[in-house]
């Protein structure tokens, strides 16, 4: 039996189909790769901490920092202003320990860190604060508020498609 290298048929290599299956293969995984190196470029994953002995050491202050919040007898409750350029609320103290004219609010996107936001919360009332945002807002969101020396801080995370305002609570 004899084996020859041209095509009995005459059709040119083009024309038969199991070229092109078995190249599908090859080209599916090239155009994935591609998608895969174009998202990892385009997405900000953020940084990585460098340092986890530190972070781990620094826990303890964190902890401490809600303790204080919870000993003060600290609740917020803050929600976006009607044009939604803005975030305004209140700051209580069950206890009646004065309030800070001036509080710090980080905003934590919980997985693009681009999209992080630090506001500066002024006091503008008896308890009520108002902060102006750098970006409008939506989804969900980790949610800090703490004063200026960073004594004491509340907690939480807010889904903006199910709660129209955060409420916060010390944590015990």
């Amino acid at each position: 039996m004899a084996f020859s290298l041209h095509n009995t048929d005459g059709r040119p290599w083009y024309r038969e189909p199991w070229p092109w299956i078995l190249m599908t293969g090859p080209a599916i995984v090239v155009v994935a790769g591609f998608t895969t190196a174009f998202l990892a470029v385009k997405s900000n994953d953020g940084l990585v901490e460098d340092d986890y002995y530190k972070q781990g050491l620094e826990i303890n202050q964190t902890l401490d920092r809600d303790h204080m919040a919870a000993n003060m007898g600290l609740r917020g409750e803050f929600s976006l202003s009607s044009d939604k350029g803005s975030l305004v609320g209140t700051l209580t103290s069950s206890q009646g320990k004065p309030l800070p004219e001036v509080l710090s609010l980080h905003l934590n996107h919980p997985t693009r860190a681009g999209l992080d936001q630090d506001l500066t919360l002024v006091r503008v009332g008896d308890g009520k604060y108002s902060g102006k945002l750098e970006n409008p807002i939506s989804g969900r969101w980790y949610v800090t508020i703490e004063d200026g020396q960073k004594q004491w801080r509340l907690t939480t995370e807010w889904n903006m498609e199910k709660q129209a305002s955060v409420n916060l609570d010390a944590k015990k």
